[in-house]
């Protein structure tokens, strides 16, 4: 049976965790461009990617569901019940007494600086080595954890990085409790820390390794993201970036009974506000579709408007590609935006407006 505490099967699982690092965008990315599945929301070249890109998304929920059976099995399966219950909070105790040095932390770094690395590392003597495989495998543990939420699960990738690593310290710490109420090892604040931190280098595991071997522009990207950062660090709204969001577009429009219908009817905007507007002589909308406004401006006159655009964006194109046709509007088939690669939808409203629905 494996144990946690055992150097063989720290050896197997930081073998299974490097083999899955590495492996797995690969085998992402080329089985992709194999079957000409685009992995980040651009147009493919297969038919039937929406269907294809389902069961990759299965696939890798399967891939999470073998990590946490394996990881319950070594939690809580590997281990037998303790005759009492047992909680140890003293935060890395065990691993201050299996480690012995011959001088501080600070005297450490200097002499990595006088004497070397080697020389320095030899003034450390292990003198309990299984405490110290029991916190490496605690970190081991959760480096799959903090690498698999993001790639699996959108939530998490498309959040910051406090989002993967507060889940795995909540994970971690439900485990903990389950462990002390049934008796499966200890309530140990020692497993806690090294878990959270696991999970940490596993999240920048996704960023270095998943993300650069999935995303082939990921140099560019970065070059932009830093251009971007050193020419609008000053700007007035930067600090305030990720909190702002485009909330209200305006249109103008000269048949308010067409307007209405195609809004409301059609694309299913909430009428929020309408008010009559004297010296225009015509009528005024405020639509609502979730955090999104449009205020279009109605004159009732025959006048020939410019062209105007409504960009929206929105998550499962396909779906609302079918329900556009039910409502008799054709958007056409998905063309791919230029600026940003992804897909989008495009179709005419009232008054020549052309609405863009880019995928997220």
């Amino acid at each position: 049976m494996l144990n946690a505490s055992r150097l063989s099967t720290n050896i197997i699982v930081t073998a299974l965790v490097t083999v899955m690092v590495f492996l797995l965008p690969w085998l992402d990315r080329h089985i992709c461009q194999r079957l000409g599945v685009n992995l980040h929301h651009g147009v493919s070249s297969n038919p039937n990617a929406d269907a294809l890109l389902q069961l990759r998304q299965l696939l890798l929920f399967g891939v999470f569901a073998v990590y946490i059976a394996a990881y319950a099995y070594l939690v809580f399966l590997s281990r037998g019940a303790s005759a009492q219950y047992m909680v140890h909070i003293d935060p890395f105790a065990d691993l201050q007494k299996a480690i012995d040095t011959d001088y501080g932390l600070f005297d450490f770094i200097v002499a990595i600086f006088k004497e070397g690395i080697q020389q320095a590392f030899s003034h450390i003597h292990v003198v309990k080595f299984e405490d110290v495989t029991q916190v490496y495998m605690n970190v081991m543990l959760y480096v799959p954890m903090g690498y698999l939420l993001p790639y699996v699960f959108e939530f998490f990738r498309s959040g910051s990085r406090l989002r993967t690593v507060s889940a795995c310290f909540v994970i971690s710490f439900v485990t903990e409790n389950l462990q002390l109420i049934f008796r499966r090892g200890f309530y140990d604040m020692d497993d806690l820390l090294a878990n959270t931190l696991g999970g940490l280098i596993g999240h920048m595991l996704f960023i270095s390794v998943a993300y650069v071997v999935t995303h082939p522009d990921w140099r560019r990207e970065l070059f932009s993201s830093k251009r971007w950062r050193r020419a609008s660090r000053k700007g007035a709204l930067y600090p305030f970036a990720r909190r702002i969001g485009l909330s209200r577009t305006t249109l103008l429009g000269t048949d308010e009974g067409e307007v209405y219908l195609f809004y409301v009817t059609k694309l299913g905007f909430r009428p929020r506000r309408q008010l009559t507007v004297e010296y225009s002589f015509g009528t005024d909308f405020l639509f609502e579709l979730g955090k999104s406004q449009l205020e279009v401006r109605c004159s009732n006159r025959p006048d020939k408007l410019p062209t105007q655009y409504l960009n929206l964006s929105a998550r499962d194109l396909p779906l609302i590609q079918k329900r556009l046709k039910k409502h008799n509007i054709d958007a056409g088939p998905f063309e791919q935006d230029p600026y940003t690669g992804q897909r989008r939808l495009c179709f005419e409203g009232p008054d020549g407006v052309i609405v863009t629905i880019l995928e997220e």
